[in-house]
């Protein structure tokens, strides 16, 4: 496994820009629970923060409402049966971590674990907005601390090309993903304006 690198907080958004499936840690006490979410997204820049929803039946949910933090974890394609797993079992009754294969790593500003083997991981704090989390199961999360591995992630930006088993995973459904493909780039024409 590689040695994360931290990620500037200013660029952490370029984690989830790409619109990946995550897995949504946290903890509360003695318990802790994993679930996949593939509705994630950056919402701003300073300070940095997130979106997620997470359904209100979800045991992640109750132990993210009790401690008020979660983790956004970016799995990869090596990955992919655990996520589909993580997504496809309640961990009410049993210890999802164990039941999907998954191993806790602990957090650095927050309590709720990493999830081992991600390429990316975003460490948040709830902003309380109770009408969007009751009526939307919308979650704001300020981004304290953020970490990416150094082998697809450099110089503030993904870089998958040689890791094919290290490209995020996109879900679709039924089982189905895609993988994050091939990085080019453009410029803009400042004439089409």
């Amino acid at each position: 496994m590689s040695t994360l690198v931290d990620v500037d907080l200013a660029k952490c958004y370029r984690l989830l820009n790409h619109g990946p499936t995550v897995l949504v840690s946290s903890a509360h006490g003695s318990q802790r629970n994993v679930m996949a979410a593939a509705w994630a997204m950056p919402l701003d820049f300073s300070p940095p923060k997130v979106l997620v929803v997470v359904d209100k039946a979800t045991h992640t949910r109750e132990l993210m409402e009790a401690s008020g933090e979660f983790v956004l974890n970016v799995p990869c394609r090596a990955q992919a049966g655990q996520v589909l797993k993580a997504g496809s079992i309640s961990g009410k009754e049993v210890d999802k971590f164990a039941a999907c294969g998954l191993e806790p790593v602990a957090g650095k500003q927050v309590a709720a674990p990493h999830v081992a083997g991600c390429i990316a991981y975003l460490e948040c704090r709830i902003i309380s907005e109770p009408h969007n989390q009751q009526q939307y199961d919308l979650f704001i999360g300020e981004v304290v601390f953020a970490r990416a591995d150094p082998a697809v992630w450099h110089d503030g930006h993904w870089q998958f090309d040689g890791h094919d088993d290290k490209r995020s995973l996109h879900y679709i459904a039924g089982g189905s993903f895609f993988s994050i493909g091939e990085q080019f780039s453009v410029t803009a024409d400042p004439a089409a304006d």
